[in-house]
């Protein structure tokens, strides 16, 4: 059983049916995990991306509909989580993890509404990380220092929005070229013109056994990889002024990406599955946490302009097939998505292959933060949708 297990007392809270299911899915995580620290299975205090994702997305929800608790919850995280000098519990600047700086995001906004020091000291902080982080010849962040010469689609979402939402925030113009060259040299690197798709990773230095010897390309598209691309091209662009040289590359390169999720999807479900270029093959399965990234990124892109409105008509197709295939409610009117693949990565002291038994045999859970925090941020571009065309989203 998971270490957010309920108590008697929490297992009385009830969430009502009537609400909007982004309200719906934070009531309900924050009645799994009491504690905001608790969120993503975790028994101990982590300085986690997962944590960032779930409470930037709750944050959201108490935007758009209010409840102090919510804002309340997030505080707490970090509260905990940031000393007085700014300083953070278990966030270690010489590791160089790209992980390490997406919570950061949701600090700008508890630092907003709280104007406390230590959240702005801490915001220098993980900005300073990035000044020394490793990076190859043409730019690129390492995904770690511990993955030499490694570009992880992943790492572009943990990165360049927090990149470009510091610049925007503190008027250093002079960075968003450098925000733009990490989105145009992670396409560099990973696109793979047999499929027509971006790989979950590349070694630039071709000396990882799970890289291809001439082109340093891992062996296969996972949906999540390129789940998390996709959301931080409508994340970033937010904060990149739209006459920036190279903005107008970036789009072509998100256009291109969508036009890879449209292909992909499973025409029956609306979904997507967890190895995109093995796309109903034995053993690969419709995935929760890709389906979500994807239908946000759409609706969203489709929102701001950045994408043709046909693609609307895609987003829909997924989100409702989200709602029917992969969440559950329970007694208590507790909703779950489920179906989600726990983690996969590429390399590292267990060696993970990357091949395609690798990735269809971790582990699948439900209510992991990956695909939970996507779901409402979807979930937010839905309910903002019906109130513009009318629409009505039916169980």
């Amino acid at each position: 059983m998971s270490l957010c297990v309920l108590s008697l007392h929490l297992m009385a809270q009830r969430v009502e049916s009537n609400l909007p299911w982004s309200v719906r899915m934070v009531q309900s995580e924050m009645i799994r995990c009491p504690e905001s620290w608790q969120l993503d299975f975790q028994p101990a205090l982590k300085w986690d991306y997962c944590h960032g994702l779930e409470l930037q997305a709750m944050l959201d929800v108490y935007d758009r509909y209010g409840d102090e608790r919510i804002y309340d919850y997030a505080l707490a995280y970090a509260d905990t989580m940031i000393r007085a000098d700014g300083t953070i519990v278990k966030y270690k600047r010489e590791d160089f993890s790209l992980d390490r700086i997406n919570s950061g995001k949701f600090i700008f906004r508890i630092y907003d509404r709280t104007k406390e020091e230590k959240f702005r000291k801490a915001l220098d902080l993980m900005r300073s990380q990035l000044d020394d982080h490793p990076r190859n010849e043409d730019g690129g962040f390492w995904h770690k220092k511990i993955y030499p010469h490694q570009i992880w689609l992943d790492g572009i979402y943990m990165g360049t929005p927090f990149y470009a939402e510091y610049a925007y925030r503190n008027s250093r113009v002079g960075d968003y070229a450098d925000v733009i060259n990490q989105f145009l040299m992670a396409a560099r690197h990973t696109y793979d013109p047999a499929t027509d798709l971006f790989k979950h990773a590349c070694d630039v230095s071709r000396k990882e056994r799970w890289s291809d010897a001439k082109t340093g390309r891992s062996l296969h598209s996972w949906g999540r990889a390129m789940g998390w691309y996709a959301m931080a091209f409508v994340d970033a662009l937010d904060f990149i002024p739209r006459h920036e040289a190279g903005r107008d590359s970036m789009l072509v390169v998100f256009n291109q990406l969508a036009q890879m999720i449209k292909r992909l999807q499973q025409p029956e479900s609306g979904l997507w599955y967890q190895v995109l270029d093995k796309s109903g093959a034995p053993g690969n399965y419709l995935e929760s946490s890709c389906s979500v990234m994807f239908v946000y990124a759409l609706f969203k892109g489709v929102r701001m302009g950045y994408l043709d409105p046909s693609y609307l008509d895609v987003a829909i197709k997924g989100y409702q097939g989200v709602i029917k295939e992969f969440i559950t409610v329970d007694e208590q009117g507790l909703v779950s998505i489920n179906q989600a693949c726990a983690v996969a990565g590429l390399g590292g002291k267990v060696y993970r292959s990357g091949d395609y038994d690798y990735y269809i045999n971790e582990a699948i859970r439900p209510n992991d933060a990956k695909a939970v925090g996507p779901f409402i941020m979807a979930s937010l571009e839905w309910e903002r949708l019906q109130e513009v065309k009318g629409i009505v989203c039916g169980r």
